[in-house]
């Protein structure tokens, strides 16, 4: 499996640990039940692990990164090291993913064996962002260097930043055909959420997996980052600070 492309600095861990099923699998939500067996792929710190477990009968979280599943393990969840591309066997009633596709070099590959370690009928859950459907505002060209800059560096590693756009087609190459598609937004704009999500992409911008990879290729100097970390904060502090993200989201009823 790809190493996780964002890294687990503590920035990144922060964006991570505010995930819930409310606020990242709200589109699942309504076919769990208490009798459900869940795979949930990776699960990094586990906070939807944790609470995908006070919905259904049990929950194995897995992820590559041995640091982060102590993490999820912390927060009482069954967690494992494992890998996207090798699932322990099924079956599951549900195989969920959220923000897993778009950090790998074969998403399809991925979604094959999510099929494969899901009982039939039941549904394999993947939701991913599309960073070429960001809304931001006040406009900054330093921020849309930012966006160049990160989907750059995606795709100078065979993953895909726009993934949410190309789930459905993932699916259907993956063998699928009972798919469900939706799609849902994330909005930071209170000056509580852009304190927040300013402030983390500002060190995650200078300290990370990212900033190492897109100084490392060329994408951007250390000054150039350290700009773009000004003018996160300079958003997170206007009072008009808008942003958006989409995401896409694919429900597969597995034959």
């Amino acid at each position: 499996m790809t190493a996780y492309s964002q890294g687990h600095a503590a920035s990144v861990l922060r964006s991570q640990t505010w995930r819930t099923v409310a606020n990242s699998a709200a589109y699942l939500a309504p076919h769990l039940s208490s009798g459900m067996r869940v795979l949930d792929v990776g699960c990094g710190p586990g906070t939807i692990t944790a609470d995908l477990a006070t919905r259904v009968h049990s929950v194995l979280g897995v992820d590559t990164d041995p640091g982060v599943v102590e993490k999820a393990r912390a927060l009482g969840v069954d967690a494992v090291v494992g890998d996207a591309y090798a699932l322990p066997d099924g079956p599951f009633d549900v195989v969920h993913a959220h923000q897993v596709l778009l950090h790998l070099t074969d998403p399809v590959a991925a979604l094959r064996e999510m099929l494969r370690v899901t009982r039939p009928g039941g549904l394999v859950a993947a939701r991913d962002c599309d960073y070429g459907g960001i809304v931001l505002h006040p406009h900054d060209l330093r921020l849309d260097r930012w966006l160049e800059i990160y989907r750059g560096v995606a795709r100078a590693h065979g993953t895909e930043p726009d993934a949410g756009r190309r789930l459905l087609g993932w699916a259907h190459a993956a063998g699928a055909t009972d798919v469900t598609p939706s799609a849902s937004i994330w909005c930071h704009a209170t000056p509580d959420e852009r304190a927040w999500w300013g402030g983390q992409w500002a060190e995650r911008i200078v300290d990370s997996t990212i900033a190492e990879r897109a100084v490392d290729g060329g994408f951007a100097t250390r000054a150039e980052l350290a700009d773009i970390a000004d003018a996160w904060r300079a958003w997170a502090d206007h009072p008009d600070g808008w942003f958006s993200l989409p995401h896409g989201e694919v429900l597969i009823r597995v034959s």
